[in-house]
């Protein structure tokens, strides 16, 4: 029988988590069960801590919601010299629909899907003290993979037919086993999709605390990530509120230098947000992830785990820094694993940290944005401008004096480089990316040609 790629095998396992000193998210495949065995509160969180897992998978924070973005918009910014063709094809915008990485890309976020599905499905055994917050998470697991997918595979929001553009399919049930007449979903419209990813983020507000353990979502990680939502979508003032509140919150501050902000054994004081990778996530040369692919193979300090160092820097990169900006000055030389010499980031310098997600920088420059495209008083009472160098003088940059939109777009790309920022904010402000319309097909990855062959009801992007 033939079964839909994107199903999790939640009938085959499920997973547990560790305790561990570290707060890690450290999680075990333990014996087949079925969805008849999901009888107790611990059965239900040990499957959404699954999801967890999957999250820092490299089809998703792991690596590729972070690098495929930058190297479709690779200009000044990454340039691809490793052997992994399918990597290069991305930056050259020739990708085909049996590339691996959209299908790497697609299963693990509806694995990350049907996972959230089936614990809202369960959430009714769920311990009463617990229910609340296992309920938020799920939804803020859905609502922020809804985002990645329909954002790499759908037009931008911002091109104005988000009614009738394709996005991805919507499935809001668990799949528990294949039915051909129910588990053929079509694509839904870009607006759709945002609908439900809204919804998700709202309720995942109204059920989160608003602090949780190092790998698990609160209100505020919800929060940030619906701020992204609404600045893709132009609703500047929605964007400015979420943004505000995240940083009046008193939870979260700038790490004294920009260096601080990255390559920490648990979140940072700045992270909204963040995945834990471990030894499993990230091994290393032999495995995909976002730090085998930045960290050198050679070059680095004696007993430093080397990568593969596939993904350099581009030199116009250095050209967006004054001399005194720490950020165009984090960075070190060094040399891939076949041999080609380079400049390498140095937020992904260290094997098995914590990786950002969501940072607080952000939310000073989205809201500071907001408001500025608001005009008017601002939300929050902080002006554009105040908020724009709040960010750079963390990393050393003279204070502007006047401020427009195009300097948050480079602010942002100086601040955010690296980090899966760039593809998304020229799409919204419909700039030029790497020499192609901000809409242009090219830019949007296909849907997985397996997805097709299985189920004839989805629609290729096109150009495929």
């Amino acid at each position: 029988m033939k079964k839909l790629i994107y199903i999790f095998s939640v009938l085959s396992f499920i997973l547990f988590i560790a305790p561990a000193c570290n707060k890690k998210l450290d999680v075990l495949p333990q014996n087949s069960v079925t969805p008849d065995q999901i009888k107790t509160s611990s059965d239900v969180e040990a499957l959404l801590f699954g999801g967890y897992e999957l999250l820092q998978n490299y089809g998703a924070f792991g690596e590729q919601f972070m690098l495929i973005p930058d190297l479709l918009a690779s200009a000044n910014q990454v340039d691809w010299v490793g052997t992994y063709y399918e990597y290069g094809d991305v930056q050259n915008k020739v990708i085909v629909s049996n590339n691996s990485i959209p299908q790497s890309i697609w299963s693990n976020g509806y694995n990350i899907i049907n996972i959230a599905n089936t614990v809202l499905d369960k959430i009714s055994i769920v311990d009463s003290s617990d229910r609340a917050t296992v309920r938020g998470e799920a939804e803020f697991l859905r609502g922020t993979i809804y985002f990645e997918l329909v954002g790499l595979f759908g037009k931008p929001y911002s091109d104005g037919n988000a009614a009738s553009n394709l996005g991805v399919p919507i499935v809001l049930a668990p799949t528990y086993s294949y039915d051909s007449t129910k588990n053929n979903p079509s694509r839904a419209t870009v607006s759709a999709v945002y609908a439900q990813v809204i919804a998700d983020l709202q309720d995942a507000i109204a059920n989160l605390p608003t602090s949780n353990a190092n790998f698990r979502a609160d209100l505020y990680s919800a929060k940030a990530i619906l701020s992204r939502v609404y600045m893709s979508m132009g609703d500047y003032t929605n964007a400015a509120t979420q943004a505000d509140d995240v940083i009046e919150s008193g939870n979260f501050r700038l790490t004294d230098t920009y260096d601080k902000a990255f390559n920490n054994n648990e979140n940072s004081s700045e992270d909204i947000f963040a995945i834990q990778e471990t030894n499993q996530s990230n091994a290393g040369t032999s495995n995909q992830g976002i730090t085998t692919f930045y960290c050198p193979h050679s070059g680095l300090p004696s007993g430093q785990p080397v990568g593969r160092g596939d993904a350099q820097i581009d030199a116009g990169y250095f050209t967006y820094f004054e001399p005194a900006d720490f950020r165009g000055n984090f960075y070190t030389e060094g040399t891939s694993i076949a041999g080609e010499d380079g400049d390498y980031p140095n937020k992904w310098q260290f094997f098995y940290k914590a990786i950002p997600v969501v940072r607080l920088a952000e939310m000073y420059l989205t809201r500071g944005e907001a408001n500025l495209m608001l005009g008017g008083a601002p939300i929050g009472g902080t002006s554009a401008l105040a908020d724009i160098n709040t960010v750079r003088q963390r990393a050393g940059a003279s204070a502007l004096l006047t401020v427009a939109a195009s300097d948050f777009i480079d602010e942002r790309f100086r601040e955010l480089g690296f980090e899966g920022d760039r593809y998304w904010t020229l799409r919204r402000t419909k700039n030029d990316i790497d020499g192609l319309g901000y809409d242009d097909d090219a830019l949007i990855l296909p849907i997985p040609q397996r997805e097709i062959d299985v189920n004839h009801n989805l629609v290729q992007n096109a150009g495929y």
